[in-house]
C-alpha cells in the first residue's frame, strides 16, 4: 500500500521542461513577429551606421528607452532622403529577435521624417552636400553667348513649357537654328534621361547654349530636377546651361547648379536670345562711342601734328636728308676701298698657299715614316724576344728551387706526415690514445689506420 502511495506522489509531480538558449529565442522571436507586426514607432535616430553592403543600421530613442533598427538594402534604395544622429523619424515595420545575440529589434520597411516632407528634407540634404562641394559657386559658371546660332532645347516636346519657348524664339530671332532633345520631366526614369540630353550636347558640341526649361508642378512633379545625377551632369557640361524650371517661385536644384537660373521657361528663352530692337539699340550705341572716340583720337593726333611742324627740326629736315645722303655716299666709297684692300690681300695669300701645297711631296712623307715604322717594328721585336728568353730562364730557376724544398721529395724518401681526425699534425705518441683513428700521407696516397698499441719514451 505504501509503494503505490509513493507512485501516486511521483505521478503528481510537475515534469521539468529544460529548454536549449537557441529554443528560447526562437520562441520569443515567434511571439514578437506575430504580435508586433506592422507597427509605427517614433524616435530619435543615434549611432547611424550605413553598411557596404547597403543597409542601414541605427538606433531610435526617446527620454526613457531607446530600440535598435535595420533597414535592408532593398528598402534603403527608395529613401529620398538618409537618415542621420539626431533626426527625428517615424518608421515602419516589424519587431523580431536578432537570435545571434539574443537582441530584438525593428526591421524597417518604411521611414519618413517627423514634422517635414521626405522630400523636402532629401532636397535640403543635397543642396546642403552639393553647395559644400562648389558646385554653386559663381567662379565656376560659365558665360552666355551674346548672340548664339544654336541652341539645344531639353524639355518634353508635348509641354506648355516648349510652345512657349519656340514661340518667344521664332518672334525674336526666326533664323535660329534650335535642336529639341525631347525627354520625360517626371515620372521614372525622367532623370537619367535628362541626364542623357546633357551628356549629349556636352559630348558633340553641336549647340552654343542649352536650355533645360518645364512648366510648374508641385515638389514631386519637379523632382527630376532635384537629382543628384542630374546637377552633376549640368556641372560637367561643357556648354552653358540656363534653366528654366517651375514657377517664379519654385526652386531646384538644377536652378543653383545652372550657369543662369531662369524665373520661367519663358524667362529662359527672352535670356538667351535678346530681342532685334535691343540688339540694334546695343550697336548704334557701340557705333556712337567708337564715333566719339575717333574724334577725340583725330584730334588729338591733329593736335600733336601741329606742334611738331612748328619744330626747328622740320625747318632744317631739308638740310639734315642732304647731309645723311653725302654722308651715306662717302661711306659706300671708303667701304668699296675697303674691300677692294682686302679681297686683293687674300687673293696673295691664297697663291703662296697654293705655291707651298705644290712644292710639298706628301707621297714621299708618307713612304718615309712608312720605312720608320717598319724599322721601330723590328727593333721591337727583337727587345721582346730577349725579354721573354731572360725572364723563362727566370721562371726555371725558381721552378727547380721550389721542386727541391717541396715536401713532397720528403715523403718521396720514405717520410709520412700522420694527422688526428681533426686535422691536427701529430708529432708525439702521447698525443693520441689507443683505438684512434689516424690519416697517414704518403708520397703517392693517403691510409686510415687505427692505434693498437703506443711506445712512450721515458723522460
Amino acid at each position: 500500500m505504501a509503494e503505490k502511495v509513493r507512485q501516486f506522489e511521483l505521478n503528481l509531480a510537475p515534469e521539468r521542461k529544460i529548454l536549449s538558449v537557441s529554443e528560447l529565442t526562437a520562441r520569443i522571436s515567434n511571439v514578437l513577429a506575430s504580435q508586433f507586426s506592422n507597427l509605427w514607432v517614433e524616435g530619435e535616430v543615434s549611432n547611424y551606421r550605413p553598411a557596404q553592403s547597403g543597409h542601414l543600421y541605427f538606433t531610435l530613442k526617446d527620454a526613457k528607452a531607446q530600440v535598435r533598427c535595420v533597414c535592408f538594402r532593398t528598402q534603403a534604395m527608395r529613401l529620398r532622403f538618409r537618415p542621420e544622429d539626431g533626426l527625428k523619424l517615424i518608421v515602419r515595420g516589424s519587431i523580431s529577435v536578432y537570435e545571434p545575440r539574443g537582441e530584438y529589434q525593428i526591421y524597417v520597411e518604411h521611414i519618413e521624417p517627423s514634422g517635414v516632407g521626405a522630400l523636402q528634407l532629401a532636397f535640403e540634404q543635397l543642396k546642403k552636400r552639393l553647395e559644400a562641394e562648389g558646385l554653386f559657386d559663381v567662379a565656376r559658371k560659365k558665360p552666355l553667348p551674346m548672340l548664339p546660332r544654336r541652341i539645344g532645347i531639353v524639355t518634353s516636346p508635348r509641354g506648355a513649357a516648349v510652345r512657349d519657348i519656340l514661340r518667344i524664339l521664332r518672334r525674336r530671332f526666326p533664323n535660329l537654328h534650335l535642336i529639341v532633345y525631347p525627354v520625360r520631366v517626371q515620372g521614372e526614369g525622367a532623370a537619367e534621361e535628362i541626364v542623357a540630353a546633357l551628356n549629349y550636347f556636352s559630348r558633340k558640341k553641336a549647340v552654343d547654349v542649352i536650355l533645360l526649361a518645364r512648366g510648374g508642378g508641385s515638389i514631386e512633379d519637379l523632382w527630376s530636377f532635384n537629382e543628384e545625377s542630374v546637377a552633376r551632369a549640368i556641372a560637367a557640361c561643357a556648354i552653358p546651361v540656363v534653366s528654366g524650371v517651375g514657377h517664379e517661385t519654385d526652386f531646384t536644384i538644377a536652378d543653383f547648379v545652372a550657369d543662369v537660373r531662369a524665373s520661367t521657361p519663358s524667362a529662359a528663352a527672352e535670356i538667351v536670345v535678346k530681342s532685334r530692337l535691343e540688339f540694334q539699340k546695343h550697336l548704334r550705341e557701340l557705333e556712337h562711342k567708337i564715333s566719339q572716340r575717333m574724334r577725340y583720337v583725330l584730334l588729338e593726333h591733329r593736335h600733336h601734328l601741329k606742334e611738331l611742324t612748328t619744330h626747328i627740326g622740320f625747318r632744317r629736315l631739308e638740310d639734315l636728308l642732304r647731309q645723311h645722303r653725302q654722308q651715306t655716299d662717302e661711306m659706300t666709297s671708303r667701304l668699296a676701298i675697303a674691300l677692294e684692300g682686302r679681297i686683293e690681300k687674300l687673293r696673295r695669300r691664297y697663291t703662296v698657299a697654293a705655291t707651298r701645297i705644290a712644292s710639298f711631296d706628301l707621297r714621299a712623307r708618307i713612304r718615309t715614316f712608312g720605312l720608320r715604322l717598319v724599322q721601330r717594328s723590328t727593333e721591337l721585336g727583337v727587345r721582346m724576344e730577349r725579354l721573354l728568353g731572360t725572364k723563362i730562364q727566370l721562371w726555371e730557376r725558381l721552378r727547380v728551387q721550389l721542386d727541391e724544398r717541396s715536401p713532397l721529395r720528403v715523403l718521396q724518401r720514405g717520410y709520412a706526415i700522420c694527422t688526428d681526425a681533426a686535422g691536427n699534425v701529430v708529432s708525439a705518441a702521447d698525443q693520441v690514445a689507443v683505438g684512434a683513428e689516424l690519416n697517414v700521407q704518403l708520397a703517392r696516397g693517403r691510409l686510415g689506420v687505427e692505434v693498437r698499441r703506443r711506445e712512450i719514451p721515458k723522460p
